[in-house]
């Protein structure tokens, strides 16, 4: 048996086959009709209607056989593929490069074959429209011209089952980014709305008058802690807009890694001592990158803020800086931990995890996804993966480069926009 060619344009059909979704489903009705129908005109026991990819022949229609996949396929089919034009073999014993294949030698005893090619308005040939029989024959030309148009015809609607299956999924794509809006929108209000009320309270037990001076201080120092609450949320709200219209400020210089978890850390300290936390720093040595200070430092602010918000009380927060295999800074902390579905999506924008949502947590949905967007800006990345036993690890990674990045869009852009703590 001769090796069957190649197509030349293998890993394009093979991606196009991907792209419309056409291996998901098999044996479809109007696929079914089609093989019929090349049987009835072709006067064949036999006829297909497959895919062929990755050494696999996938049956979309199917007349006088129980085939439903075909591994590896049917070397006829694959010539045709390969040659893209129409392929027939009026007696397989008499053809050397098949007259020894298993499927002319054995079951089902194939000796006569034809095949038209399926070739896709972008230039692939995905499979044939075949027909075939257990005894020599030819077709003539009138039937070839019919398996040819059946083929062209198949290859439509593949197409279009594909558009159809991109267009559905566009509308889920829509409707989970639409309840995600509203679920931040409705956020949003919350969190506006309640330091709002508390400054309010706070604002009008002080005008009544009658408080002591300790109380009165302290009232007026929940109106500046809801103050700043309301502040850092409309920076964060500011800076994503920022950072998606690609206009955020990136003055990237040389800066120590080490030194600026640090300052995030002391930062932080308040926070972490409120809960009765250990949040411990790592970094025995000067890891230096190219960073945008500020940037850099609210997003692994923002890290930290989760870190803290999701570890119960007496836990621990660690943040380890390392210089190998590339530069960056690991939060590990002992908290509730996220479900393995939910830790890419945790860096969607409007996202929150169902543990975030059952402990009633503040936050909007944006916080870690302006740290990937921050992280993107200087070429890094930014990922979370449970730890062994208990909580989660964020790795904010750079580029290891003796050059400031350039990240695509902001060439000579040096625009100021607001930073932002944590939320």
């Amino acid at each position: 048996m001769t090796r069957t060619p190649v197509a030349a344009d293998e890993t394009g059909r093979v991606r196009e086959l991907d792209e419309l979704n056409a291996l998901e489903s098999l044996l479809e009705p109007d696929f079914q009709a089609i093989a019929i129908s090349a049987a009835h005109v072709c006067r064949a026991p036999i006829a297909l209607v497959n895919l062929v990819a990755e050494n696999r022949q996938y049956v979309k229609g199917r007349a006088g056989t129980d085939l439903t996949g075909v591994n590896p396929p049917v070397p006829f089919c694959d010539l045709a593929v390969a040659e893209r034009e129409l392929l027939e073999i009026p007696d397989t014993r008499d053809d050397p490069r098949f007259h020894d294949d298993p499927i002319v030698t054995g079951p089902p005893r194939v000796r006569f074959y034809a095949g038209a090619p399926m070739i896709s308005r972008q230039g692939n040939a995905l499979g044939t429209v075949c027909v075939m029989d257990r005894r020599p024959d030819r077709l003539d030309d009138a039937q070839r011209q019919t398996l040819r148009t059946l083929a062209t015809h198949a290859v439509t609607l593949i197409e279009l089952h594909g558009r159809a299956h991109h267009a559905e999924e566009v509308v889920r794509r829509l409707n989970a980014l639409e309840q995600l809006k509203n679920q931040f929108l409705t956020r949003i209000n919350h969190e506006l709305r309640t330091p709002l009320t508390a400054i309010r309270s706070y604002l009008e037990l002080v005008q009544d008058g009658g408080l002591d001076e300790a109380t009165e201080r302290r009232f007026l120092q929940g109106v500046e802690r809801n103050s700043d609450r309301m502040l850092r949320l409309v920076n964060a709200l500011l800076l994503m807009a920022s950072l998606k219209a690609q206009t955020a400020t990136f003055s990237p210089a040389r800066v120590d890694l080490a030194e600026l978890a640090r300052q995030a850390v002391e930062r932080s300290a308040p926070a972490a001592e409120f809960k009765h936390l250990a949040l411990n720093l790592h970094a025995s040595e000067r890891v230096e990158v190219w960073a945008d200070v500020e940037q850099l430092c609210s997003a692994l602010l923002q890290v930290l803020d989760n870190a803290i918000k999701f570890t119960g009380r007496d836990g621990a927060v660690d943040v380890v800086v390392v210089s190998d295999p590339a530069p960056g800074v690991e939060v590990h902390d002992t908290g509730i931990g996220v479900e393995s579905d939910d830790l890419r999506r945790v860096f969607e924008e409007f996202y929150r995890a169902p543990q975030a949502e059952e402990e009633a947590a503040e936050g909007t949905g944006i916080g870690l996804s302006i740290v990937e967007k921050i992280m993107e800006m200087h070429g890094g990345t930014a990922r979370m993966e449970n730890e062994l036993h208990d909580g989660v690890c964020v790795h904010l990674t750079l580029p290891r480069s003796s050059v400031p990045p350039a990240p695509e869009g902001r060439s000579g852009d040096r625009r100021r926009a607001d930073t932002v703590g944590p939320q």
